[in-house]
């Protein structure tokens, strides 16, 4: 066997196994939102996770893949193997909605977007970056870096977030007509830790999978710098987080510190494998500095998130995109002003088709479940069965 084939196969290899600690992600967003909504609306988070899964791959599968990256073709490794690895993807923008809007937003309708999402809007963010590109030659051309998508992923995903929050409001409740904030407890600490810890881990495949290439000695370098930076950005994050809360409130919140984590993990996806060993823990201390920042700020817009979806994922995915023209830029192919148009683009697309979208949508299937749904829980009304029904349920 030459040594070409044995690189196609230890590539494809590689591949699948980045893909498989990416789809770890899946029961990582859908512990987590288990764990921070309330016990009424446990099964209606857990089955839209699981929709979100099945529906945003297979319309991938059908229509998003050709739209975003042209033929099935790949020199370097089998082609299904790229194809998973990027599929593995598609559902993760999703997930990053689809907890922002719980226990008020309905599993039908937001099945609906993520067909769209899934085939068209996101396929068309990834064409103009990752893929065929056919903004190319053109005044719109991007040539921002990100290596696995603090923009592409991260930041679509939260300015459709934004769109469906501004669309549906906040819970019942939340905010008090004197302009006070009613705190609404995670149910399940421990389910929370779970779902931040499964994600973290589905980040080394993540970021690690997208160098794209482990089978020669300089990429298995890259792969590695790339894993350990990315997990850097996480401890930093949440060690940051941990000490504003504590000098802050004299309180170790773990749902924050949690948040931290994931926010340092975001903030270092667009360029992980760019950096030296350093600079990771400026970038995920500032990404954790953001989370703090973004949920006392969001709150204030009484814009209700309430896995805090916005603070790590959008706000991070805008940073973690800007440093990379901060620590990375050569001059050349990566500049900050290159960077910063890519996010204005990206922003200004997601966010506006995302919005007339799910404005149709809620014209027709109406995105909010009704005051009595809300304050019976999801669970019964769309799922008819309960998380735990032999729990007193808490309004």
């Amino acid at each position: 066997m030459d040594m070409q084939s044995i690189s196609y196969i230890i590539d494809t290899l590689y591949a699948i196994f980045a893909m498989t600690l990416i789809i770890f992600m899946v029961p990582g967003f859908a512990m987590l939102e288990a764990g921070i909504v309330r016990t009424k609306n446990v099964t209606s988070v857990l089955t839209i996770n699981t929709l979100i899964y099945a529906i945003a791959s297979l319309a991938f599968l059908l229509f998003g893949y050709s739209l975003a990256f042209g033929e099935l073709g790949n020199d370097s490794m089998s082609k299904y193997a790229a194809f998973l690895f990027q599929m593995a993807f598609v559902g993760k923008v999703i997930n990053i909605m689809s907890g922002g809007v719980s226990e008020r937003a309905k599993i039908i309708p937001l099945a609906i977007f993520t067909v769209i999402m899934g085939s068209v809007l996101y396929p068309l963010v990834v064409n103009i970056t990752w893929g065929a590109n056919f903004l190319e030659g053109t005044i719109l051309e991007l040539s921002m870096y990100d290596l696995a998508g603090s923009t592409v992923i991260h930041s679509t995903g939260g300015w459709a977030l934004l769109a469906a929050i501004l669309i549906i409001g906040a819970r019942k409740g939340r905010y008090t007509k004197e302009g006070g904030i009613r705190v609404i407890p995670a149910s399940n600490i421990p389910l929370v830790t779970l779902g931040a810890f499964l994600l973290w881990i589905g980040w080394f495949g993540f970021n690690g999978g997208s160098v794209g290439s482990i089978a020669s000695k300089e990429n298995a370098d890259l792969v590695a710098l790339t894993i350990l930076n990315t997990n850097t950005a996480g401890l930093s994050g949440a060690i940051m987080v941990a000490i504003i809360m504590h000098l802050m409130y004299k309180k170790l919140d773990l749902t924050m510190i949690l948040n931290g984590a994931l926010g340092g993990l975001v903030s270092i996806t667009a360029g992980p494998d760019l950096y030296d060993i350093y600079t990771p823990i400026l970038v995920g201390a500032i990404g954790g500095g953001l989370v703090v920042l973004g949920v006392s700020l969001f709150d204030k817009l009484r814009i209700d998130d309430p896995v805090g979806a916005l603070s790590v994922h959008l706000l991070n995915g805008i940073w973690g995109t800007l440093a990379v023209g901060i620590f990375a830029s050569n001059g050349n192919d990566i500049t900050l002003i290159g960077q910063l148009k890519g996010i204005l683009v990206i922003a200004v697309f997601t966010f506006i088709s995302s919005y007339i979208i799910l404005y149709i949508i809620n014209k027709i299937v109406p995105l909010r479940a009704g005051n009595d749904e809300e304050m019976q829980g999801l669970d019964v009304q769309e799922c008819g069965l309960e998380a735990y029904p032999e729990f007193k349920r808490a309004f």
